[in-house]
């Protein structure tokens, strides 16, 4: 069997100003509209890197800045459901937020007139990658080597790698696929994880129980496990 450890590399982000900032959501639509597409990613999962000492209410910047700046909670709640994995690609997600916003502007003249406490202001990031020198020889020590994986690592092999083009896929699965046949049950377990609505620290989690779940023998790791 052709082989290859997992090489487990660790990332951060550098938050850059697209120089667009609103105060109204009238002019909170129209930027959206026209920020790179790596904006609307930074604002959905870019900020799951920076450092948090709180539970965050809402899992994307948007849902919080109609919230607490404009005092939306109606808007805000539409926004916040709003799940990015949903989304075969980001423009689709971003022409959905725009109509949603779209509709509260046309349900209530007053709300396009509504100054913001703060802007919002439109940010993109920049991916740095390191290598972290961890390697995972096999699927058998993914349940173990998980919980050591930093959160850079956990966010760059498992929601970052979906939106590089033609695989769309996380890096785990990727590599299990390609290297390991016969582990489809863990493959499954794997894409089963939610990575949405929790916290990079719980995602991590939630793999790390998959993981071993299926190597004690839960799940259907015994009977799809190679002999």
């Amino acid at each position: 069997m052709n082989t290859e450890p997992f090489r487990v590399k660790d990332c951060s982000l550098i938050a850059l100003s697209t120089g667009k900032h609103a105060r109204s959501l009238r002019e909170f639509a129209t930027h959206l509209q026209s920020v790179p597409i790596a904006s609307v990613y930074h604002h959905f999962w870019g900020t799951r890197l920076q450092p948090r000492f709180d539970e965050p209410e809402y899992q994307n910047d948007l849902a919080s800045w109609v919230r607490h700046g404009l005092h939306d909670p109606v808007l805000s709640e539409q926004l916040a459901v709003l799940d990015p994995t949903d989304y075969p690609d980001l423009e689709e997600l971003r022409r959905d937020v725009v109509d949603i916003i779209e509709q509260r502007l046309a349900s209530d003249d007053r709300v396009s007139w509504v100054q913001a406490q703060y802007p919002f202001s439109f940010v993109l990031a920049q991916t740095v990658i390191f290598d972290s020198t961890i390697r995972i020889a096999s699927p058998e020590e993914f349940a173990s080597a998980m919980p050591r994986l930093t959160l850079g690592s956990v966010f760059f092999h498992f929601i970052d790698a979906r939106r590089r083009p033609f695989v769309r896929m996380d890096d785990f699965r990727t590599w299990l696929t390609t290297y390991w046949p016969g582990y489809d049950g863990l493959i499954q377990a794997l894409a089963d994880v939610e990575p949405y609505f929790c916290t990079l620290a719980e995602l991590r989690d939630r793999l790390t129980n998959s993981c071993r779940d299926y190597f004690a023998g839960g799940i259907d790791g015994r009977q799809t496990r190679p002999v």
